[in-house]
């Protein structure tokens, strides 16, 4: 791949470092005060750019500086938001500080207006897309919750979990959601959220997606799932208190369950 002139004029000569803690296909380098991620040209990119775009000034998130394409990859200049992830050891082993912080994220996204907000995700866009991945065989079941497939599990297989999901759609509660509302998609600093990472499923979405996942985010990054260590004394049941919340335990289970396949 060949870099942009446009993107290597902030660059060149700049020390940085490789992000991999995400699963995703992109190249990440980390620049003190910039990022630049580069994928494969997809056209959703390009709404995600117009996205950050319209979200300036709404929430604390990276900002465009430069965005560029060519026949095979996009590469994509951001300004770097400071701060360490919400699954850093020092929130995992203070949990009520954390729990204050994923609150205060959650509200943060929720009040926004999404009045001209570029991106839905709706959920039959969402289904549909879940369609196309399990007739192109790209659902990994192996990273698939342990009583989702097979023996013992609640469906045979993916197609099996698609039709269930299709049979019970919930009814849909929009806000301004982050997507994959997990820990490290959560940036703290001085004791407050200084910024969302990650927005690529950014948008209107329903409530109870960035809910789900971020409850799901909770608890196995405090049962040793994520990062191998255990947390015995902390309960993410904690959670729906400091929401302030009763828990929809159907959307939450539905949610989860949408995103094995994703």
């Amino acid at each position: 791949m060949i870099i942009p002139e446009s993107i290597k004029r902030y660059i060149d000569g700049k020390q940085y470092e490789l992000d991999d803690l995400g699963k995703s296909d992109s190249k990440i380098m980390l620049f003190d005060d910039m990022v630049l991620k580069i994928e494969p040209v997809r056209a959703e990119n390009e709404t995600t750019v117009e996205l950050m775009k319209w979200l300036e000034d709404k929430v604390p998130a990276p900002k465009v500086i430069v965005f560029e394409k060519d026949d095979t990859y996009q590469y994509l200049l951001m300004t770097r938001v400071k701060g360490d992830v919400l699954c850093a050891t020092y929130y995992l082993e203070h949990p009520k500080e954390l729990l204050a912080l994923l609150a205060s994220a959650f509200k943060m996204l929720w009040n926004v207006d999404v009045a001209g907000c570029p991106r839905t995700f709706d959920l039959d866009a969402e289904l549909a897309e879940a369609g196309r991945r399990v007739e192109n065989n790209l659902v990994d079941i192996s990273d698939a919750e342990p009583d989702t497939f097979g023996e013992g599990g609640r469906f045979k297989d993916p197609y099996d979990l698609l039709s269930w999901l299709e049979a019970n759609k919930p009814s849909f509660e929009p806000v301004f959601s982050h997507g994959d509302l997990c820990l490290p998609n959560i940036l703290v600093k001085d004791g407050k959220v200084s910024g969302f990472i990650d927005l690529g499923d950014t948008g209107v979405g329903d409530k109870w997606k960035d809910i789900a996942l971020g409850y799901r985010s909770l608890k196995h990054n405090f049962d040793g799932t994520f990062g191998g260590k255990v947390y015995p004394d902390f309960d993410p049941e904690m959670l729906w208190e400091v929401l302030g919340i009763e828990p929809d335990r159907e959307k939450i289970d539905y949610f989860i369950l949408l995103d094995e396949l994703f």
